[in-house]
């Protein structure tokens, strides 16, 4: 059945009530944020802003995507479970953005949200085969159904939250994600999926003037942690559960740049002895800044390739079987090669900053 334009003015209201609740709501927001001491003061390299700034930003987001779900999207059992979660979701990021909270509750949060998502109906209960020689058009998961969904969705509420290190660069990415599959989404006919994608998409618009350097306010976790588990379940619903050959491929390239980073960072972090949850300095915003870009250049840098890689995404979606299978083949051969030529960047520069040390010890053993 085609889209009708009583959908299309759905979709629409959707992200034009949802832009403006985010946009007049975030000012009170971050009212509330200073009154409650959820404010973040720059205390290491990571930060890069230099003076205290209101966080909790994702309240005013949750709001506009809340407001605009309820009105416009049908409430089924899955939406439901989606909204369920998200309350939980928001709730332990807006403690944590006001008192930090340990690691492994949060973490024990977000598979609880997951949880209730996936009780609700929310599960990858199959991909297609990637051998598209093979007879079998799908691999089911049968009961792995749970735990890959689980993994699925805290993986990326995750990634979200990490590459949040840059004023406007979490929220902006995760527009353009958003746009991303929202298009794909019209040209599979899912227009409650679609309704989802505009609220979360007007949430990010509401809230980005605020947040682009020099940032008025941050959305904290309660805004980084909502995005990601809201994309990762609408994805669920959408798009890996209906395609054929590349049913993961077009959220996982929609979503590639905060996974490719959250990836990337585990195994820098197993590499080098430490825990792979542990924050460092070696995210992609930071090595755009560490060459000399500035904030806004180094955002705009990171816009840039999740539009392609979002546009990639559809392209996909509305190609045949074999053009994206030969894509995948080369998105994958191009990752390979960012992992190598960033070990060799790391490599060089610790190797500079060795020779760097010796010369300075060297310069001081002559001065004695």
């Amino acid at each position: 059945m085609d889209i009708q334009i009583n959908d299309l003015i759905r979709i629409g209201a959707a992200l034009l009530l949802s832009v403006a609740v985010c946009f007049v709501m975030t000012p009170l927001v971050r009212s509330f944020a200073v009154k409650v001491g959820a404010v973040d003061v720059p205390k290491d390299n990571r930060r890069m802003h230099d003076h205290p700034i209101p966080r909790q930003g994702g309240l005013a987001i949750f709001l506009g995507f809340l407001v605009a779900v309820v009105l416009f999207a049908d409430l089924d059992r899955q939406v439901q479970g989606i909204l369920l979660g998200s309350v939980i979701i928001v709730t332990v990021g807006a403690i944590d953005d006001i008192v930090p909270l340990p690691a492994l509750l949060k973490f024990a949060v977000q598979i609880a949200a997951a949880g209730v998502a996936v009780a609700f109906g929310v599960r990858i209960e199959f991909i297609a085969n990637p051998a598209f020689w093979s007879d079998t058009a799908t691999i089911s998961f049968g009961a792995w159904s749970i735990p890959v969904t689980i993994f699925w969705i805290v993986g990326i509420t995750n990634s979200i939250n990490l590459i949040d290190g840059l004023d406007g660069l979490a929220c902006g990415v995760s527009a353009i994600s958003s746009l991303s599959i929202l298009v794909i989404s019209l040209v599979l006919r899912q227009v409650n999926t679609a309704v989802l994608l505009a609220a979360v998409l007007g949430a990010c618009l509401g809230f980005i003037p605020y947040n682009l350097n020099p940032a008025k306010i941050f959305m904290g976790d309660t805004g980084a942690l909502l995005l990601g588990y809201v994309l990762s379940t609408v994805s669920v619903i959408g798009l890996l559960k209906f395609y054929a050959i590349i049913s993961f491929t077009v959220p996982v390239l929609a979503l590639a740049l905060p996974i490719f980073d959250t990836c990337f960072a585990i195994i820098r972090r197993l590499l080098k002895g430490q825990n792979p949850m542990s924050p460092d300095r070696g995210h992609f915003h930071h090595r755009l800044i560490d060459m000399g870009l500035s904030q806004k250049q180094a955002v705009a840098v990171l816009y840039a390739i999740s539009a392609v890689l979002g546009l990639s995404a559809v392209l996909i979606a509305t190609t045949g079987e074999m053009k994206a299978l030969m894509f995948v083949i080369a998105f994958c051969v191009a990752i390979i090669i960012g992992i190598v030529l960033l070990k060799s960047h790391d490599d060089h520069v610790a190797k500079l900053e060795e020779q760097k040390k010796e010369e300075e010890e060297h310069k001081k053993t002559g001065e004695e």
